[in-house]
């Protein structure tokens, strides 16, 4: 197997050829070995230990380890995203050795305690900021408050003193309250309030208090930084009068309960004035060591965002070898890690070189023992070489199931099907010019755009190839559809010409410049165009006949004299060039002609598809040499298929090419599939046989009727041969089997040697992992052809099994092919939708420009913009999400089940690019 492997071509059409080896590293030497392992990436280890929970493992001390420099580091991370400093990348980190472990810990910790002091620094000077600016402002607004103090009384001036400071802040007392406050002493407090606050605390004040206590307010003008969360906060200076203790206490409960924050306040004006030049100083001084602060932060911050990327890369790399060392098994006698381990088998060379790589870092002098054992009950991991183009359409595979091991993968196909399908129902140029512009600017900026985080967008990005080979597509389709924005393309010219007669041309009375369509005219009066210009009247002319002269005046006899048709009048004898022509957009019966065309197109196409789905069938049967497959399965479903649905393929072919002189009487190609199987001898619905499909004789009619009565006959035997021959063939085995007493037979018609259960039994025993002779294993059949059974299956579940598959097949193959019809569907759905955008917005949007001036041009833009904006949002978006999951659903449903079983298992290699990816789920 190995060197069958090594010959092998890496190829996308079947997954690689793995190989189970069992891997023993000296303990030294284990760390250095894993790591060189994990830059290769291309080897996925077993776990030896799944009993054993995560905290009881080898090394599960140096996970823990990991996992706390790894919250230190998102610690770090965190700050450099609150100050907005931009991580410098940095490439290829090398996993450090185990010793450095300490040391980056110890890195770690200073950095983080650092950063913690310079928080804890920075959030106490913003608070004592914060308090002394509050303070100035409540010293600022209670110098209007206040005017006077009298013997141990407080007096305050009824209203506030307009001016710079006091602008639009109201009196303190009014003139009745300042004559009794004269007599009586009032105490006060001051502080600040938030403004929305403040009105509930007003109501609750007065209630609380029973109205004994004055309350004056003033808006502070600027907004302050909350130092806890940094949002900008509105307040509002605040000072109370009242008298008592009792009162003073209950006033203070009440800010407190509002988060008013309160500040002692002098009574006398004069120390009121040296307190607000003192603060202002302070004020001054903190906002200097707050910058000094700031600056000394940012530093710092910018020296760990040079080095942050590499601790990262670094501390991840080794969790990673940690983990996986927690998977190996320790032998403690002979200090040596023994692992198990899926690699594929082109790739053993550079593993072996990666090995001996770390050996030689590590500086160990005992080497390393990688077994190889290609027998397993083990079933094969599936890996695939993909690259950045591959990888979007490899991925739709597997959403729908993983390939079994040595299976054929549908992923080489799907890059040219699945756009395709796609453009079929997305069919227009233009859309797919602007999907293809789109992609560009996805690949020509892919280096930028890698970094954003956006879920969404990530998903557009990983598959910008996709979309590109969509857009291609989308521009075939739609210049065969001749659709550019629902408007047609006149490249070529018209190749459809009305009949014309020439001013001096008479005939019947008409006379004159007039076009006459009648059949009958170009069958009598076209004139011959052979090389003897012979003059005798075409009658009747053959269809198709190129008519470029007419006789002059038929209705005279006059037959010596011939007239030249116009070159443009010319009829010409063949097709449009490329697509459809362009004059069908401007017909009465557009939709009449086209519906039909692109109905039949994707029955043939859908055909197409599944009978290739089938095809590849029996490439996975004889590569898994399950030959009995091919006779009882693939020979009688082609044979069904192509009865049933290439005959009616072949009508349809017939159809287009053929010529019916009474279009009311051509053939009904439905109603004959179903007189194909009501009435063999019927080919048309009203039971005539002139009008076959075939021709209108008898004689034609006959033989279609045979030959439809062969493929029923076909039909009605493929159904009991794929029913009933592979289980009776197993039968046959199985008893032949018993007799000889020498082989089993699986459900599927393999011979097995030695019987399944008896030597899975002595795996289980641990023959394979004690190195137990290779004829004591029985290698497992390869997977892909689905529906593995082993030999103590009973008959009737075999039977039953089989009648399943029977019945799927022949109802699938039905419903499978009207289900293509979503292609028509959909593409008439999407041409109608952007017809009815061009004429009721962007038609208009031209109308208005016979406006002229001013308001035409804005009409013009506006409609414009209006009609991009839906064009953008429905037909781009909307339309293009709808195609794209029936493109999906028929890869998945109606071609992939022909052949694709999709139960394997993902190769999941021990990867460092995966793991710093993100991608990986182990990790």
């Amino acid at each position: 197997t190995r060197n069958d492997g090594a010959r092998e071509m890496a190829s996308i059409f079947r997954s690689e050829l793995m190989t189970y080896a069992q891997l023993f590293l000296q303990a030294d030497s284990a760390y250095a070995c894993i790591r060189e392992l994990g830059e290769l990436g291309k080897i996925e280890f077993m776990d030896l230990n799944p009993t054993i929970s995560a905290f009881q493992r080898k090394f599960v001390s140096e996970v823990r380890r990991c996992d706390e420099m790894e919250r230190k580091l998102r610690f770090l991370n965190n700050e450099l995203e609150k100050t907005n400093i931009p991580i410098l990348p940095c490439g290829n980190v090398e996993a450090p050795d185990p010793q450095i472990m300490i040391d980056l810990e110890s890195a770690f910790e200073s950095k983080e305690q650092e950063l913690k002091e310079i928080n804890v620094n920075k959030h106490s000077l913003k608070k004592n900021l914060l308090d002394l600016r509050e303070l100035h402002h409540i010293l600022q607004k209670t110098l209007v408050f206040f005017t006077e103090a009298g013997q141990g009384a407080m007096r305050t001036q009824g209203a506030m003193e307009t001016g710079e400071e006091g602008k639009g802040a109201g009196g303190l007392l009014n003139d009745d309250e300042l004559a009794g406050a004269q007599a009586t002493k009032f105490m006060f407090v001051t502080g600040v309030i938030a403004c929305e606050r403040l009105p509930v605390f007003e109501r609750v004040l007065w209630r609380a208090c029973r109205g004994n206590v004055f309350l004056r307010h003033a808006q502070i003008e600027e907004f302050f930084e909350d130092p806890n969360t940094g949002n900008l906060v509105s307040k509002c200076v605040i000072i109370l009068f009242f008298q008592g203790d009792q009162l003073r206490t209950r006033v203070k409960k009440i800010c407190e309960g509002f988060r008013a924050t309160l500040y002692e306040c002098p009574e006398t004006q004069v120390q009121r004035m040296e307190l607000r030049v003192t603060v202002g100083n302070r004020i001054e001084d903190l906002r200097k060591v707050l910058m000094a602060s700031s600056e000394y932060s940012l530093q710092k911050l910018r020296e760990l965002a040079e080095e942050i990327e590499a601790w990262l890369k670094k501390v991840t790399k080794m969790k990673a070898i940690f983990h996986t060392m927690n998977m190996f098994n320790l032998d403690v006698t002979r200090q040596c890690l023994i692992s198990e381990c899926w690699c594929p088998v082109k790739d053993l060379p550079d593993i072996h070189q990666a090995l001996r790589r770390g050996m030689k870092k590590s500086g160990s002098s005992v080497s390393y023992i990688f077994n190889e054992m290609p027998d397993t009950p083990e079933k094969h991991p599936t890996y695939f070489r993909t690259n950045e183009f591959t990888g979007s359409f490899q991925a739709i595979v597997d959403a729908y199931g993983v390939a079994s091991y040595r299976e054929v993968n549908p992923t080489p196909y799907t890059i040219v099907t699945f756009p395709f399908l796609f453009a079929v129902m997305f069919g227009d140029a233009g859309h797919g010019l602007l999907m293809t512009l789109f992609a560009f600017s996805l690949l020509i900026f892919q280096n930028k755009l890698r970094g954003v985080k956006d879920e969404m967008f990530g998903m557009l990005f990983s598959g910008r190839y996709l979309i590109l080979m969509m857009g291609i597509f989308s521009m075939y389709t739609g210049l065969i559809y001749n659709d550019v924005y629902a408007k047609p393309l006149n490249i070529f010219g018209s190749s459809w010409r009305p009949y014309y007669y020439g001013a001096n041309f008479t005939l019947a009375g008409v006379k004159n410049s007039t076009y006459y369509t009648n059949e009958t005219w170009f069958a009598n009066y076209c004139a011959p165009t052979g090389p003897d210009m012979s003059i005798t009247p075409c009658n009747p002319s053959p269809p198709g006949t190129v008519c470029n002269y007419v006789f002059c005046n038929p209705a005279t006899s006059d037959t010596k004299s011939l007239c030249n048709l116009p070159t443009e009048a010319q009829r010409r004898n063949q097709p449009y060039p490329f697509g459809l022509d362009p004059i069908w957009a401007m017909s009465v019966n557009n939709l009449i002609f086209t519906n039909p065309y692109k109905m039949k197109m994707s029955i043939v196409l859908g055909v197409m598809q599944m009978l290739f789905g089938v095809i590849l069938s029996v490439i996975n049967y004889i590569y898994f040499k399950k030959y009995i497959r091919v006779i009882a399965e693939f020979i009688p479903q082609v044979l069904f298929l192509l009865s049933l649905f290439g005959w009616l393929i072949l009508l349809i072919f017939w159809k287009w090419v053929s010529y019916y002189p009474d279009a009311t009487k051509a053939p009904n190609l439905l109603i004959t599939l179903i007189y194909m199987f009501l009435k063999f001898t019927s080919t048309s619905p009203d039971g005539v046989t002139e009008y076959s499909v075939f021709g209108p004789t008898t004689s034609v009619a006959s033989i279609q009727s045979t030959i439809q009565k062969i493929l029923v006959i076909i039909m009605v035997i493929c159904v009991p041969w794929m029913l009933l021959m592979k289980p009776l063939y197993i039968i046959c085995k199985r008893k032949m089997a018993h007799k000889g007493h020498t082989h089993s037979v699986s459900a599927d018609g393999e011979d097995v040697e030695g019987g399944v259960d008896g030597e899975v039994a002595k795996l289980k025993d641990g023959d394979l992992k004690q190195g137990a002779s290779k004829k004591s294993a029985v290698k497992a059949p390869p997977s892909g052809g689905g529906g593995e059974h082993g030999d103590d299956v009973p008959i009737g579940e075999l039977f039953v099994y089989q009648s399943i598959h029977t019945i799927e097949y022949c109802l699938g193959t039905i419903s499978n092919t009207a289900s293509y019809l979503r292609l028509w569907a959909l593409g008439l759905a999407h041409q109608q939708l952007a017809a009815v955008l061009w004429t009721m917005v962007l038609n208009r949007a031209i109308g208005q420009a016979a406006l002229g001036g001013g308001l035409g041009v804005a009409a013009v833009f506006a409609l414009w913009a209006f009609w991009a904006a839906l064009t953008v949002s429905i037909l781009l978006i909307m339309e293009g999400l709808s195609a794209f999951l029936h493109a999906l659903r028929l890869h998945w449903i109606e071609f992939q089940n022909k052949f694709y079983e999709g139960d394997g298992i993902a190769f999941k290699p021990f990867s460092f690019a995966i793991i710093l990816s993100g991608k990986a789920e182990d990790h």
